[in-house]
């Protein structure tokens, strides 16, 4: 059974709000909360374990996108620390990282 086109747009979903989220926090727009770098808070984490474990959960797929998720959310908060550092522009830049990490999880996903 392969993942539904519609379960593949949530999951796209979920990842462009934490990288809204994510990007608001680097450009002075809201303050960064520990929520948003847990995968157990995040909208992906969440879908993972409610929608993708209990169809996929044997699956090599599934436990990529779950090392990967967490990746980009250890990115994210690197990345935040870095902007509270002064270090804005760098910051900034990293997003390209985060980018590269939903573009990861995108194709793990078109696996299953």
């Amino acid at each position: 059974m392969a993942l539904s086109s519609f379960d593949f747009q949530q999951a796209r979903v979920k990842q462009v709000l934490f990288k809204s989220r994510l990007r608001s926090v680097l450009y002075g727009v809201r303050e960064a909360d520990a929520a948003l770098f847990s995968a157990a808070d995040s909208p992906l984490g969440q879908w993972l374990q409610t929608v993708l474990k209990p169809s996929y959960g044997g699956r090599a797929e599934v436990r990529e996108a779950e090392r990967l998720l967490q990746q980009q959310l250890r990115t994210g908060q690197e990345l935040t620390t870095r902007y509270q550092r002064g270090h804005i522009e760098e910051a900034r830049a990293g997003l390209d990282q985060i980018n590269a990490f939903a573009d990861q999880i995108d194709a793990v996903l078109l696996c299953l």
